[in-house]
């Protein structure tokens, strides 16, 4: 994975209302991140607020200021949504408070793997008080699967503990993984406002990829496509956006509408938004059980949708786990691996957390698949499963890296070392699902000339509609031409060595028809005029190979002529034609020797062949009355 000169980190604040997070990133930054004047009048942090700290070590850490009242979790969340270090603040005064339980919860529920402790407001506590916190705090923290550091105990208004807290900061940024920059590019919208001479401004952290001033990129759920005009980065003009930076981006051709907050920017293929995910959940041991249409609140990246609950069992236990489908009732973007928060629709109150093991699945089956392989770390054991998952559809490599979640170079790689699936096109398809559908089809096809002998072979449409799905139907037509066995022939898919023939009582019938023609001349026969010269039901099938064969014509709906009698009423036709130049059908009607009834039909058919042309009541030669034998 390339991250090469990756050097950014971002950390997330979290904790209790009045715990002091806001004062201790000024005093970090010097930025204050309280924008609104509600926050100013109240005196509490309602939105995410950002601000730049550089680190001694070159790093250019970003940080997200996020709310800690219980009515603005939902922000906070938002907020903490692609962080890469925590920073936890509780206060001296106060100790471990109920949001701050369910901040580090959230944390943990979205992967954050490095934290940060800071104790604030250390001057307004005993040294003994101070020594019980950090101690408690510390227990508390221990069995966490983040990896956090000692506490430290700061004072944002006297400046105390600061520097000792930035180097516990840069310590644990070193923890960090750096993000893929060779990744598919995305970031989730935070902000979106309106710039003149900019236009619409959308803002966030940056998860993967890079992207550059110019290029081509898609806002979604709303699927609108735009061009990247400008980019900024802190507010400095930056010339490309990259990996775990807070970015702004100006874009032309989406308005502020189609790009609120939940909204995805993404570049590349595979990305659509989806009103089903599947997920695997942890609920926390105080939660309710999750039934069958249970109504939660899901969020994941900086959107908040309502969604019902399939589990793919009975229920989800309250600290247990469990897959679950989530029908969500606003669509969103997300990618396999994506880590997301479930809170309870009322009380709201976090319930536990989530990973997507399917971004999009499938309408059929309701219940999601219970399949530990799509939840595998491996990409290359997802891959076979979202395959068999999908036996009939295959799965669209457009859409592969954002269903099993990895990059292009490693789908690629990953491609190249599967077995036991094939490629038909653009599709990949399962080798058991793709050698039945041939096995099928090709008894289909030999069936239908054993029940339809005088056909040409089963007609390419119903090969297709018995394969199912295009994917299908192109590997076997594909596999079976390749081998040999079938040919694709105007229409008509047929045995290699099939011909159709009259055989049996069909070869007496055949001899019958050819006769009847024969003795009806120019005037033709009509299918129930065969009928009755032949078993009933066998007359048009009959007739039909002949046309197929050349030796019949048909003229209009169902009258048939021997191809020599027509050739020969062709051959006058044209010969009086290039001698008179036109002609009524009363002229023709004495050169051919019959009455209108019939004559009306063949002079039709001869328009219809460019022989001749129609010019009010008279007919003239048409552009190939010339490949006319012997008038050349």
């Amino acid at each position: 994975m390339n991250t090469t000169g990756q050097r950014h980190v971002v950390i997330g604040t979290a904790g209790h209302v009045d715990h002091g997070k806001t004062a201790l990133v000024k005093a970090l930054t010097g930025v204050d991140t309280d924008r609104w004047k509600e926050e100013k009048r109240r005196g509490i942090t309602i939105d995410l607020g950002f601000a730049q700290l550089n680190l001694s070590d070159g790093r250019s850490a970003s940080i997200v200021d996020v709310p800690g009242h219980e009515d603005f979790v939902r922000n906070m969340v938002a907020g903490a949504t692609g962080v890469d270090v925590a920073l936890l603040v509780i206060a001296a005064d106060e100790s471990i408070m109920p949001q701050t339980v369910e901040h580090i919860a959230i944390l943990e529920f979205l992967g954050v793997r490095s934290g940060v402790v800071a104790i604030t407001k250390r001057d307004l506590a005993e040294p003994e008080w101070l020594e019980l916190v950090m101690e408690e705090v510390a227990e508390r923290l221990e069995s966490s699967p983040i990896s956090w550091g000692p506490p430290v105990a700061v004072s944002a208004t006297a400046g105390d503990g600061l520097e000792d807290l930035k180097a516990a900061i840069e310590l644990a940024a070193t923890r960090t993984e750096e993000r893929a920059t060779d990744d598919l590019f995305r970031m989730p919208v935070d902000r979106v406002f309106s710039v003149a001479g900019a236009g619409t401004v959308v803002t966030g952290t940056v998860w993967a990829g890079q992207a550059k001033v110019g290029d081509s990129v898609q806002v979604l759920p709303a699927g609108r496509e735009a061009r990247i005009r400008s980019i900024e980065v802190h507010g400095q003009s930056a010339d490309n956006a990259a990996p775990g930076r807070r970015t702004a981006l100006a874009l032309v051709g989406v308005d502020r509408v189609d790009a609120p907050r939940g909204s995805m920017v993404v570049v590349g293929q595979g990305w659509q938004p989806s009103r089903r995910v599947d997920v695997v959940v942890n609920l926390l041991p105080a939660a309710r059980p999750l039934t069958q249409r249970s109504r939660i609140r899901f969020h994941i990246g900086t959107a908040e949708v309502m969604a019902r609950v399939t589990p793919a069992g009975d229920t989800v236990e309250p600290g247990e786990s469990g897959v679950v489908r989530l029908r969500l009732e606003t669509p969103l973007v997300c990618r396999w691996g994506d880590r997301g928060v479930v809170r309870a629709y009322s009380p709201v109150t976090t319930v536990g957390g989530c990973v997507v093991i399917d971004p999009f699945p499938d309408r059929r089956p309701r219940r999601p698949s219970a399949d530990p392989r799509l939840a595998a770390a491996d990409p290359a054991v997802r891959v076979p499963a979202f395959v068999e998952a999908r036996a009939s559809q295959g799965v669209a490599l457009d859409e592969l890296e954002v269903r099993i979640g990895v990059p292009p170079a490693e789908s690629k790689s990953i491609l190249g070392s599967l077995e036991g699936i094939v490629r038909s096109g653009r599709t990949l398809i399962s080798g058991p699902v793709a050698m039945s559908i041939v096995d099928r089809l090709l008894r289909a096809v030999a069936d239908f000339h054993i029940q339809q002998p005088l056909e040409p072979g089963l007609p390419l449409e119903v090969f297709r509609k018995l394969a199912e799905t295009p994917p299908l139907a192109e590997h076997a037509r594909s596999e079976l031409e390749g081998r040999g066995t079938i040919v694709v022939s105007q229409g008509h898919v047929r045995l290699a060595d099939h011909q159709p023939r009259l055989e049996g009582e069909d070869a007496d019938s055949g001899a019958e028809v050819l006769k009847a023609l024969e003795d009806a001349g120019g005037q033709g026969a009509t299918v129930a005029e065969l009928a009755n010269r032949v078993p009933a039901g066998r007359a048009e099938a009959i007739a039909e190979f002949y046309v197929r064969q050349d030796t019949v014509i048909r003229i209009g709906a169902d009258r048939y002529l021997l191809r020599s009698v027509i050739d020969g009423m062709t051959s006058r036709t044209v010969a009086h034609l290039r001698e008179a130049g036109e002609a009524t059908p009363a002229d023709l009607r004495e050169t051919l020797g019959l009455t209108r009834k019939y004559l009306i039909p063949v002079l039709s058919w001869l328009d219809g062949q460019g022989i001749t042309v129609r010019a009010g009541d008279v007919r003239r030669l048409g552009p190939k009355a010339h490949q006319v034998d012997g008038l050349d």
